[in-house]
């Protein structure tokens, strides 16, 4: 075996790449910050109850497990950080109003995702806590759309839906767990047919209004479609309206909303709004979020919650390539007022790479284009082709 070769599916982050990232990182912490969000770096490993248990439910599967040498307990290298900022909210700070917390750290998992298929994403993202309204959707989509533009990201399209429907359903029916698990997946590969088979000992009323769920998508006229198809419950139409209020509050930005009713991604924890942003030329969602209300109830505080997280390198990996920053070079001397240049130039943000004695013919590996001179004794800036190894 190569002692070079790394697991399948993780990767390093080589310099050009790791650049990138870190800027568009640290813009978008800034972006969060301008908008109120703290930030906070939970740990890498926990023990696996406070990982897959609430909106970690399904997580276990993607989860590493490693034994804790000290304490014998089983505990887990993170797959998600959303539970640990729910965890954060609920038991650490024990804000009674409004949180607003955001990240940016890698997570590891056992099966490749992402855009970039990778185990070990970047996830970055942003989470309300204590607000159960529409209002505080509305301010999370808006700030994912931000985030995605700030990245260098257009034409971007967000596909939104809402679980409290389909959960509203089953509930009226009164149908067993076994059933709803069948009617959850049928429903998510839009099979109508295996819906109607499947639904088929349900009353008339649920089970054409479950049917109704893989036709209804598109644009915000589906939902009118919807209060006509649906039942006229208080849930559902509160549903309908919410979603109505979120492509309201997204109008003035450069997005175009969808709307796909079927679509029950994270079922198992969610309990509102869901969604998904895309971009022309891009396969697969660029980031992903939702309401999880109560989740923190399995911390000893039930707290209502929304949020979004994006795997940063997966969308580095998928934008097109840009040109690098160039660097100054300057010679192995050690005249007092070349080190005044390089400080002065390093101050103004320029990248100097002073030589090292004996690496005369590596210079173009140093990725230069300019290089320091002394001309009538002081040091200048000067264009120097011959570095380039372009």
């Amino acid at each position: 075996m190569l002692n070079w070769l790394l697991p399948e599916y993780i990767e390093d982050v080589l310099p050009a790449e790791a650049a990138r990232v870190e800027l568009l990182r640290r813009r978008l912490l800034d972006l969060f910050k301008v908008h109120g969000y703290q930030y906070v770096i939970p740990p890498m490993l926990e023990y696996m109850e406070s990982l897959t248990t609430g909106i970690g439910h399904d997580l276990d599967i993607v989860t590493f497990k490693v034994v804790d040498q000290l304490t014998g307990k089983l505990m887990g290298i993170r797959a998600d950080i959303t539970p640990q900022a729910a965890r954060i909210d609920a038991h650490m700070l024990n804000n009674q109003g409004v949180s607003r917390l955001c990240y940016a750290g890698s997570v590891l998992r056992t099966t490749p995702d992402g855009l970039a298929r990778s185990r070990e994403p970047l996830h970055v993202g942003a989470e309300i806590y204590g607000h159960p309204g529409v209002e505080s959707d509305i301010e999370i989509h808006r700030l994912m759309v931000k985030a995605l533009q700030q990245v260098g990201l257009s034409t971007l399209y967000i596909d939104i839906s809402h679980v409290g429907i389909f959960a509203s359903l089953l509930s009226d029916a009164g149908i067993t767990e076994a059933l709803e698990q069948e009617l959850y997946a049928a429903l998510q590969s839009k099979d109508q047919s295996a819906v109607r088979s499947l639904g088929k000992d349900l009353d008339k009323v649920t089970l054409d209004a479950l049917c109704s769920l893989t036709e209804l998508n598109g644009d915000v006229s589906v939902l009118d479609e919807a209060a006509k198809r649906l039942p006229a419950t208080e849930n559902i139409q509160q549903a309908l309206n919410d979603l109505k209020a979120v492509h309201a509050g997204l109008s003035d930005l450069d997005v175009k909303v969808c709307f796909d009713l079927a679509e029950l991604r994270g079922y198992h924890y969610h309990s509102g709004i869901v969604f998904a942003a895309y971009a022309q030329g891009y396969a697969g969602p660029l980031a992903r979020g939702g309401r999880y209300d109560e989740v923190g109830a399995i911390f000893g505080r039930a707290r209502p919650a929304t949020g979004f997280s994006l795997d940063l390198r997966g969308v580095v990996s998928s934008l097109p390539a840009i040109e690098t920053s160039k660097a100054v070079f300057a010679p192995a001397d050690h005249d007092d007022g070349l080190a005044q240049a390089i400080e002065g130039l390093r101050a103004e943000g320029e990248i100097v790479i002073q030589e090292l004695p004996g690496h005369e013919v590596h210079r173009q590996e140093l990725g230069c284009d300019r290089r320091l001179v002394k001309q009538d004794g002081a040091w200048i800036v000067v264009v120097a082709p011959e570095l380039s190894n372009q």
